[in-house]
């Protein structure tokens, strides 16, 4: 699944543009290396997003078409977050 529909479906971004801006500027990795917006996620990568100060780092644990609100967190597991002051 391409990273910024994952991040789109999970609601960890609230529209693919965005995610796909937020990925071609940089912003996003994939287990250690630089994603664009249509580089893949599988089950199990390590993505880490940063929001200005704010650097998020989580698992993939499931990749799903569509989804509900509540099932959304479901997708993935927050490893490290951190805000810089």
């Amino acid at each position: 699944m391409r990273i910024d529909k994952f991040l789109k479906i999970s609601r960890l971004i609230k529209r693919r543009s965005v995610a796909k801006e937020v990925a071609d500027k940089g912003r996003i990795q994939i287990n250690g290396k630089l994603a664009k917006s249509s580089s893949t996620v599988n089950i199990g990568d390590i993505v880490k997003i940063q929001f200005g100060n704010h650097t998020i780092e989580l698992k993939v644990n499931e990749l799903q078409e569509s989804t509900k609100k509540v099932d959304a967190q479901e997708m993935y597991e927050i490893v490290s977050d951190e805000r810089k002051i």
